[in-house]
């Protein structure tokens, strides 16, 4: 059995995910290619992940990729999470995982809309979600680009309150319109577009996805997906568990299993008992890189590529990461964690060394926060869909 050690995994990581000088790329298509798909439930997220991995970057250069070129596209994916990737990998993750997705959440919304009595009995619950989804669809395509409150304007159907957790301590309502175009989504016929205001926002416009992919998403058989977007996590996050890669794309172990037995993975031996695998073309050693400094933002797929973080982050977890698992700012030096980073009431990027990383490291890290300070500019950066983490509530006062 090959045996890789830490070392090796995390010289993988500085290349692989484009942390490493050398290894940056041009342009935010690439990082997102590379690393298959970047975290874009907190809208930011993208951008800093992006510029953390580019040579140079700025606003306009992740804004032109996702709204004008279209070269890249939001979707809802692993996990049920909002994820930015490329035009070629986005039909391989609806097929692999949207798919579940919005079937659970057609379930969910008719459950929806039956307790909010929208019509006698479940079929004509399901009679009134078609067509109202027939009236979202033309006229979404008539505006070309709504927001859901716009959007629920344009039909009495689309402004239709319904109960969520009806009977709960948290009961609530809210127009179908919103959790329509959550399902549509889902199901990958509208995509969430540019945001109202600022690029840190979360509050979108929505297009329909044919305004990406003229034609629709091309078909994937959904084994034939899996296998796909499993060969490509394995190719950049590998060598891993198949526990990784069971958390990392939402998969049951019954999934799992049949994946890696279509695609014959080979074992190596992590240490401490740990299996890990890889695609057996990709068995060579990695040059170590040239000692590299990053700042990665909260929820960066890096550090949230694998289940077992323990050969990256030793034990600065519970100072990193939120209640639920979500990781804050990182920073990393030569392939692991070794603090965290805010700004403070002044905007400032603050940085905090849990260890001892000596000189060298501490003036990469300067260097690597003056950088980001550049596209950052004036913006304040705060956590909207995680909670704030221990060190980030000591930071920024």
């Amino acid at each position: 059995m090959r045996r890789i050690d830490v070392a090796e995994r995390r010289a993988r990581l500085g290349v692989r995910h484009r942390l490493a000088v050398a290894a940056r790329a041009d342009g935010p298509v690439e990082v997102a290619r590379d690393l298959v798909a970047l975290h874009g439930t907190d809208p930011s997220s993208v951008y800093v992940s992006a510029w953390a991995r580019m040579n140079g970057g700025a606003v306009r250069d992740v804004e032109r990729a996702l709204y004008e070129d279209r070269s890249l596209i939001r979707l809802l994916g692993m996990r049920r999470t909002v994820f930015v990737t490329t035009l070629d990998v986005a039909p391989v993750i609806q097929a692999a995982c949207s798919d579940a997705v919005a079937v659970r959440e057609r379930r969910k919304l008719l459950g929806y809309l039956a307790v909010s009595g929208v019509a006698d009995d479940p079929a004509g619950v399901r009679r009134w979600l078609a067509e109202t989804e027939d009236v979202a669809v033309r006229a979404l395509a008539a505006r070309g680009e709504s927001t859901a409150a716009e959007l629920a304007g344009d039909d009495v159907r689309l402004r239709t309150e319904i109960v969520l957790s009806a009977g709960k301590a948290y009961e609530g309502t809210q127009r179908v319109a919103s959790r329509l175009l959550l399902l549509l989504a889902a199901e990958g016929r509208v995509v969430r577009g540019r945001p109202r205001g600022s690029w840190t926002s979360h509050q979108y416009r929505w297009a329909p996805l044919t305004d990406w992919f003229p034609g629709g998403l091309a078909h994937w058989d959904t084994h034939r997906a899996e296998e796909e977007l499993a060969r490509r996590w394995l190719r950049a996050f590998g060598p891993a568990t198949a526990d990784d890669l069971r958390w990392w794309a939402g998969w049951t172990k019954t999934q799992v299993k049949r994946v890696l037995t279509e695609l014959r993975p080979v074992e190596a031996d992590l240490g401490g008992g740990a299996t890990g695998l890889l695609l057996p073309d990709d068995l060579d050693t990695t040059t170590p890189p040239e000692p590299w400094a990053a700042l990665l933002p909260a929820l960066d797929p890096t550090p949230m590529g694998w289940h077992a973080r323990d050969w990256f982050l030793g034990g600065h977890g519970p100072r990193l990461f939120d209640r639920v698992g979500n990781i804050g700012p990182s920073l990393w030096w030569n392939g692991r964690v070794v603090g965290g980073w805010a700004q403070d009431r002044d905007g400032r990027i603050v940085c905090r060394f849990l260890e001892d990383v000596g000189a060298d490291a501490e003036a990469a890290v300067r260097a690597e926060a003056d950088r980001l300070a550049v596209p950052l500019g004036d913006v304040r950066l705060s956590p909207r869909t995680r909670g704030r983490t221990w060190l980030e509530d000591e930071l920024a006062g």
